[in-house]
């Protein structure tokens, strides 16, 4: 969102366009919002860790206590940069007002890639020696660069990118319908488009990037998401299917010979493991996953899809970006993006189990043996709610007030 409300701000230095004006200034608001709601939902985070994972954090704080030491800081940065931001209109000089929004932008990203690292260590364990269920020899920066930081960091990133920039043209394009020629809304479809698209073009090959770490270091994982019973040389690639654990087969799925030990090892007759290379104990609950990883990369392509229609029609037919069929396709991408997201970190976790520290520490090791953990739990549960409540309902408002009343009244040319 902070690149978004700057691209909008740049466009008003550079234009002296009052829909921009307007813009950058609505979408800061948005930006201040979802910047408020989650410090409160990190502090809770700190608090839900001590109560419900002793275990966990006793082994795990030494090691990547640095990475959230980190975050803190990138975050206290943003803190002071959306400050600045929202309160220095018509105080600071626009170069260091822009300044100031990017600022927001690059400490968020960098407080994400932060905390990533830190998912990223529980997947892929490093910087440590564990000795009799302790460890010792600890390096920090072993521990917050492992193996699947990189891979896992810019998957993450894109997502974030190619969701926000969807759901925010998806919004602009449902108003766009009521209001074909308001500005403000034809700059915002333009600006959020051009986010979404780039995003989403290039998802594809941080999936693989990160399918191909995943099939080296966590291979159990991989058999899951592709619902792979069976160790076989040229595995093919499932498309759908539901998986039957009785059986142990998958039914009324589409297979494509090979591909997954192509995509996987870069050759078609790779041997890939199937679940039953592995003891039946340490399997995650395989339809969820498989489902998951279905929804992910389906969501994925599909965006992947519309986007690549979007640089055609934006090349060679640009005025049917604005016709109420394509609008409402934009409409219809609003919360894909986050679905597909959400997909994605329950394949990331869940086709991680038992494990929470992967092959180390089993995650019913680490929960808190204290009586009445529900309490805690309830409450933790609840806060987050109400939180989401929140975000809800001020977005909403948000929502409304830029639904065309009061903004984007100048008549501009198309894009």
């Amino acid at each position: 969102m902070p690149f978004l409300m700057i691209s909008a701000e740049w466009f008003w230095l550079k234009k002296k366009n009052k829909s921009c004006h307007d813009l950058a200034k609505a979408w800061s608001k948005g930006v201040a919002i979802l910047f408020a709601v989650g410090a409160v939902s990190g502090t809770v985070l700190s608090f839900e860790l001590g109560l419900l994972w002793p275990s966990f954090m006793e082994q795990a704080g030494p090691i990547i206590g640095m990475p959230f030491s980190l975050e803190t800081a990138a975050f206290f940065l943003e803190a002071i940069a959306i400050g600045i931001y929202l309160y220095g209109w018509d105080r600071i000089s626009p170069r260091l007002h822009l300044a100031s929004g990017f600022l927001v932008g690059l400490a968020g990203i960098s407080s994400g890639i932060i905390v990533i690292s830190a998912n990223s260590w529980m997947n892929s364990p490093a910087g440590f020696e564990w000795v009799n269920g302790t460890a010792i020899h600890i390096d920090p920066l072993k521990a917050i660069f492992n193996k699947a930081w990189f891979s896992e960091a810019t998957h993450m990133t894109l997502a974030a990118f190619s969701a926000t920039g969807f759901a925010v043209a998806g919004i602009h394009a449902f108003f766009l319908r009521r209001n074909p020629k308001n500005s403000f809304h034809r700059y915002a479809l333009g600006i959020a488009l051009s986010l979404a698209v780039v995003a989403s073009l290039l998802q594809p090959f941080s999936g693989d990037l990160s399918a191909r770490d995943i099939a080296r270091r966590q291979p159990l994982k991989l058999a899951a998401a592709e619902s792979l019973f069976k160790t076989q040389k040229a595995a093919p690639i499932l498309i759908g299917g539901i998986p039957d654990m009785k059986t142990q087969e998958s039914h009324y799925g589409i297979e494509i010979p090979a591909l997954l030990s192509f995509l996987a090892f870069d050759d078609v007759e790779a041997e890939v493991k199937g679940l039953d290379a592995f003891p039946r104990e340490n399997w995650p609950p395989i339809p969820v996953v498989h489902y998951a990883f279905q929804i992910m990369v389906g969501i994925g392509s599909f965006l992947a899809g519309v986007s690549l229609l979007i640089l055609f029609l934006f090349l060679f037919k640009r005025t049917f970006l604005f016709r109420r069929a394509f609008l409402g396709l934009l409409a219809f991408c609003t919360p894909l993006g986050f679905i597909a997201l959400e997909a994605g970190w329950v394949v990331t976790e869940t086709g991680r189990q038992p494990w929470i520290l992967y092959e180390i520490l089993k995650t019913k090791d680490s929960l808190t043996p204290m009586p009445g953990l529900i309490y805690p739990f309830l409450g933790i549960t609840m806060t987050y709610i109400f939180l989401s409540l929140a975000v809800f309902f001020l977005m909403l408002r948000q929502f409304k007030s830029i639904s065309g009343n009061g903004f984007g009244s100048v008549k501009e040319r198309p894009l």
